[in-house]
Order: C-alpha cells, then sequence, then structure tokens
C-alpha cells in the first residue's frame, strides 16, 4: 500500500512570525494536532509545530504564549517521504528519524502528512484485505 492511499490531505499552515497563542487557537478550531510553517526567508523552507511542542516548550514552562513566536519553537527541516512509498518504507522513516509524523511530497509540493495513526489505519486495511500478515 502506498503512503498516497492513506494520507491525509489536509495540511495547515501558519506563518513563523505568528504568536504561539495564534498557533494554538488554529489547532484547537481545527481539531489537529500539527502546522505546517512557513518561514519568511527564500530558502528557509518548511517547519512544524505540535500539540507537543505547544506544551512542553512553551506552557509547561510558564511561557506567555502571546510573546513567542511559532519561529522559536519550531521544528526543522521537515521529515519528508515521496507519496509512493510504501507503509513499510514510511514506518521505517518514522522510527529512525523518531517522529509521529512524515509530510508527503511530490516533488518540492507537499501534498499530504502520514501519521502513526495512518500507519496503523493502513496496517489494518491491508491486512482486512489479506495483503499484511505478521
Amino acid at each position: 500500500m502506498n503512503v498516497h492511499e492513506f494520507m491525509t490531505t489536509r495540511l495547515e499552515f501558519v506563518d513563523g512570525g505568528a504568536s504561539v497563542y495564534e498557533a494554538i487557537e488554529k489547532m484547537v478550531d481545527k481539531r489537529i494536532r500539527s502546522l505546517v510553517v512557513r518561514f519568511s526567508g527564500k530558502d528557509d523552507g518548511y517547519g512544524v509545530i505540535t500539540a507537543r511542542d505547544v506544551v512542553f516548550r512553551v506552557l509547561a514552562k510558564g511561557i506567555n504564549p502571546q510573546k513567542m513566536k511559532v519561529a522559536e519553537i519550531a521544528s526543522k527541516p521537515l521529515i519528508t517521504i515521496t507519496q509512493d512509498a510504501d507503509l513499510t518504507e514510511a514506518s521505517g522513516l518514522m522510527q529512525k528519524s523518531n517522529v509521529a509524523r512524515l509530510f508527503v511530497s511530490d516533488g518540492q509540493r507537499l501534498v499530504g502528512l502520514v501519521s502513526l495513526m495512518d500507519v496503523m489505519r493502513a496496517m489494518l486495511i491491508m491486512r482486512a484485505r489479506g495483503k499484511y500478515v505478521l
């Protein structure tokens, strides 16, 4: 099963110059756990901010999220995988990189996201189809 068959295609973005508070509002409003961060520099590419980043790097330390910029806690570069990679490649890259999500690319363009839950869902689908036997 290829990544494009089980990835999430709804990506949400936030500017690196936005406050962490704005990112929190967007994550809570959209009920999502991560945002792709756009950096202002031409060659800066993308990063990611997660709910874990917000809680551990800001809220647990008592830092005012309105006074901290997203770029200060965003992780970069993004760990990406091509949309034609398979389930085993995706789960292996997640393990090797110690991440809970991979961003899916089509050339230079981001087209989706694969999370741990997506990988587990794909395994269940493959097993139901008789194609995944442990």
